[in-house]
């Protein structure tokens, strides 16, 4: 037989441990709302889940199960409804919510009843240990949490990943209320106390395995995009040593080309042949190299680029002075030059117009600042978020990294990245403090 002497968990303590939970998911995270909607969405979660957890606190024991089950659900609707974030991640963060909940109450229940010998206290007492006990874990588990999680919530859980920590957070879960359910089995306990501890020592051991697995599943999403941030970088730095290969030998067929021209006014030629050589000159004049800008890496990447816009009917102009760029990494200054350049082309490409087809560069020197700035007029409709653009690809997961890249080498030389659409010309400007190395 079970002895009584350790009163059951009122149900309103457990519906507050389960909204405290779930704001240590929500208060670290990007909001759907304002601060004002966010708040009244909280409050009336935590309405929803007392009133429900209170109605059903006598239903029989096959009612138990569904009802706990749509009480999870509340909670990550709670979490969904208040998280910029996806529904699959909401579900993540709820599945962890609901052991830090179960714990919570645990802990709290079971110093309450041993310290007053299985009676209850007086309510004052009672709210007292609430918010000592309550707060306390919820603050450890808040800074924990914060330590891992994206600024956005924005785990991109995979399936995998999620099936793993269901199966964990199901596991917690069973092992910690099967003495609720029966004694008979090889691991009920038949004493109050003891049902006590094993679920306040099962839902611990469980929040210790889902932080290991949220903490693998965070380092496994930074593994992947610095890998493919790096991939970009690596592609723009192949791009450079291929133009410069490629430059190099436009210009010696540019210079031979000259010589051969200039021998060829030396003779006495009609007039034909001296407007055939004048076409010819204007034509492989536009295979010269025209950017010198001190700076051998960016004269390459902008005479690339340039010869792409020149022939796709894109106004390139440019105003640089490369010698600021000495103290920067070769790879460095193709990955912001060659990023900003793609994606300012290709956003020009959709324009039919091609007299709207305007890119202009400048890099510069304020005080003991560099500054890059890639204009480009464009005509679509950019959402521009918080310092993000937001991507206008069907396919977002695989597109955006350019940006990121150039993100990424900003940072590297304690710079920053600002963007700005307005009047149909957006600007991308990269600010970094001379003297880096």
């Amino acid at each position: 037989m079970i002895d009584y002497i350790m009163p059951d968990i009122p149900r309103i303590y457990t519906a507050i441990a389960e909204w405290v939970a779930c704001m240590l998911f929500i208060l670290p995270v990007k909001k759907r709302f304002d601060r004002l909607k966010t708040g009244l969405l909280a409050a009336g979660a935590l309405i929803i889940q007392s009133l429900f957890l209170m109605v059903t606190g006598n239903v029989r024991i096959y009612f138990w199960i569904p009802c706990m089950v749509i009480a999870v659900l509340l909670m990550i609707g709670f979490i969904y409804g208040c998280c910029e974030i996806s529904l699959r991640d909401a579900g993540y963060f709820g599945m962890i919510a609901v052991v830090a909940a179960e714990f919570m109450a645990s802990v709290e229940w079971q110093v309450v009843c041993f310290f007053w010998n299985g009676s209850v206290p007086a309510l004052a007492i009672q709210a007292v240990l609430l918010a000592v006990i309550y707060g306390g874990v919820a603050f450890i588990l808040y800074k924990m949490l914060h330590m891992h999680l994206p600024k956005d919530g924005k785990m991109g859980i995979s399936f995998k990943e999620y099936a793993s920590g269901f199966l964990i957070a199901v596991a917690v879960f069973a092992v910690s209320n099967i003495s609720f359910l029966t004694e008979n089995t090889p691991f009920s306990g038949t004493y109050a106390f003891e049902i006590g501890n094993i679920r306040t020592l099962v839902d611990l051991g469980g929040i210790a395995i889902l932080y290991a697995h949220l903490i693998q599943c965070c380092e496994l999403r930074v593994r992947k995009e610095l890998e493919a941030v790096q991939n970009v970088l690596q592609n723009q730095y192949v791009q450079y040593k291929q133009s410069r290969e490629s430059i190099e030998l436009i210009n010696y067929k540019y210079h031979d080309l000259k010589h051969q021209i200039a021998v060829l006014r030396s003779e006495e030629d009609p007039k034909k042949r001296e407007e055939f050589l004048n076409r010819m000159e204007d034509g492989i004049r536009q295979y010269e190299a025209q950017n010198k800008t001190g700076n051998k890496v960016l004269d390459t990447v902008l005479t690339t680029k340039s010869l792409y816009c020149t022939k796709h009917g894109i106004t390139f102009t440019c105003v640089a002075d490369g010698t600021l760029l000495d103290f920067m990494d070769v790879m460095d200054i193709c990955s912001i030059f060659g990023n900003a350049l793609d994606n300012a082309i290709e956003c020009e490409l959709k324009i039919p117009d091609k007299e709207k087809r305007l890119i202009h560069v400048t890099v510069s020197k304020q005080k003991m600042f560099l500054i890059l700035r890639f204009e480009n007029y464009c005509e679509e409709t950019l959402q521009y978020q918080e310092g993000a653009l937001v991507t206008t690809k069907k396919e977002k997961e695989f597109h955006g990294y350019g940006l990121k890249s150039i993100q990424y080498t900003a940072n590297k030389y304690e710079g920053a990245v600002s963007m700005n659409v307005e009047d149909n010309w957006f600007e991308l400007k990269v600010l970094i403090p001379m003297g880096q190395k």
